[in-house]
């Protein structure tokens, strides 16, 4: 399935940035970022494809950007951060293109199951107020 390593957490203070990176040891169709804080599920913040389709989290519009490079990393920039985007962040991806073309921001979708098959470790954010 390959496997996933996430760089570029820290700590920074609110209105700050942090700059995620994800390295991939093969080629995915989509690449998506998720966040998860103690008690609550993990929720989508971010995805591209392969086609170049973004999709963005209401809580991230507008602050957050996603990006590949030309060496497949995918890359999550983060401005203007909030002490609410305080979570451990994770990398995942799926190899497949569904029909659509898009990249869910959610883990479950019908008909597929589990979307994402391979995961990274997490990387923590921390903003402080």
């Amino acid at each position: 399935q390959g496997q996933l390593v996430e760089s570029g957490g820290g700590s920074v203070q609110a209105g700050g940035s942090l700059r995620l990176s994800c390295a991939p040891s093969r080629s995915y169709y989509c690449m998506a970022w998720f966040r998860q804080t103690p008690g609550k599920e993990r929720e989508g913040v971010a995805t591209i494809s392969n086609d170049g389709y973004t999709a963005y989290a209401d809580s991230t519009k507008g602050r957050f950007s996603i990006s590949k490079d030309s060496d497949k990393h995918v890359h999550l920039q983060m401005n203007s951060l909030e002490p609410e985007d305080t979570a451990t962040y994770f990398c995942a991806a799926q190899k497949e293109r569904r029909m659509s073309g898009s990249c869910p921001l959610t883990e479950v979708v019908y008909g597929w199951g589990h979307f994402y098959h391979t995961w990274g470790r997490g990387t923590q954010v921390t903003v402080s107020s």
